[in-house]
């Protein structure tokens, strides 16, 4: 008897420095546990490299997002980002992804869950993951949306069409709270280290490390972490300790909280990160990632704050500027980030009020995919 196959409709496209399948809402499943048993055989997963699905072999390749018209009245578009890690073969839907974020405004236009203005179009998006919202603006001349365009992001060849993106409501994004143990900077016992660690949350969850603590330079290449299991334990272990201390639980199988590996900037950044996925080393940076840094290079005390350059874009100013956007310059192994903070006073001192960044898109292929009958069946 042959073996049947579900076809699905999806739409592979890099988004920012990630790629993967973009899914209408209504095109899975909507029991959670079956909607990730389809995912993670869309992604081919678990097989390290994921010759058997869509997926790259890698944690910037193998991620999914879901978007479907929103029922909040203060957005148009929802999207729901999926992590599928090709290790581990789980799916995690705790964190959020800015980088496939930028695909999601180009679907929506293309699907018709928004009409296209000209020569821009703007809309709202709910991240459904963490209840945010994102302003994006695209590129629609003459009421046509474009992805060709002369704007140029590190980590991706060429040129495309900007896309900008305005995150709002992002402190606490997974844990509630900026600082969700209190404090600014804390020791961490654990690897075989001690270390000054930073744990915050905005936009992104992350525990954040000086270099110099873990005997690295913080510059080196993606693969010299990637290769190095003396270094991918010791960070591990300073993860999963941090995540309880964040309220997470048991983090060992959860892509969140993220780590960030920080040193000063080189190239007349504001700072210097190495982002981590959690299983490998990021390429270039995530945007809700390089938001999260950004923030915490505002907020005085912290371990990227004691790292940031004052002569940085935006030193100027100072990091904490009332109202007015400041640009902090991430500096990562492709190149750099920027990301335009807004900041004000807050109850605990500084709240972050908005954090922007300019990406590209592209659509790569539109069709079918199919999932085996039995990932129905369990």
């Amino acid at each position: 008897m042959p073996t049947l196959q579900r076809a699905i409709p999806c739409v592979l496209m890099r988004g920012g420095t990630s790629r993967g399948p973009f899914f209408a809402a209504g095109g899975l499943p909507g029991d959670p546990a079956l909607r990730d048993a389809v995912l993670v055989a869309v992604m081919g997963t678990p097989a390290g490299r994921q010759i058997d699905g869509l997926g790259g072999g890698t944690t910037v390749t193998s991620k999914v997002a879901v978007v479907g018209p929103s029922d909040h009245p203060d957005a148009d578009v929802d999207y729901l980002f999926a992590q599928v890690d090709p290790v581990w073969g789980t799916v995690d839907t705790k964190p959020t992804c800015g980088n496939m974020l930028v695909g999601v405004g180009p679907y929506a236009i293309e699907h018709g869950l928004v009409a296209a203005g000209d020569p821009s179009t703007s809309l709202v998006v709910r991240n459904v993951n963490t209840g945010s919202f994102i302003d994006v603006v695209c590129c629609t001349p003459g009421g046509e949306l474009t992805y060709e365009g002369d704007c140029a992001i590190d980590g991706v060849d060429g040129t495309a069409a900007p896309v900008e993106l305005r995150f709002r409501g992002i402190e606490g994004s997974v844990t509630g709270s900026m600082l969700p143990t209190g404090c600014v900077s804390e020791p961490i016992v654990a690897g075989g280290v001690e270390a000054e660690a930073t744990l915050i949350d905005v936009a992104m969850p992350m525990v954040m490390v000086r270099a110099s603590e873990i005997r690295r330079s913080g510059h080196e290449a993606p693969e010299e972490f990637d290769s190095d299991p003396e270094f991918m334990a010791t960070m591990e272990a300073i993860r999963r300790v941090a995540g309880e201390r964040m309220g997470l639980g048991d983090v060992s199988r959860s892509v969140v909280p993220k780590f960030g590996l920080l040193s000063a900037a080189r190239d007349g950044g504001t700072i210097t990160s190495r982002y981590f996925t959690p299983t490998q080393c990021h390429p270039a940076h995530a945007v809700s990632g390089g938001i999260c840094v950004a923030a915490a290079a505002a907020v005085p005390g912290t371990v990227a704050a004691s790292l940031a350059s004052p002569t940085g874009q935006g030193g100027d100013r100072g990091f904490a500027a009332d109202g007015a956007p400041v640009d902090i310059v991430i500096e990562h192994p492709s190149g750099s980030l920027e990301v335009s903070l807004v900041t004000a006073p807050g109850a605990d001192g500084l709240q972050v009020v908005s954090g922007g960044v300019t990406r590209t898109a592209r659509k790569i292929m539109s069709g079918t995919v199919y999932v085996p009958e039995q990932v129905w069946s369990g």
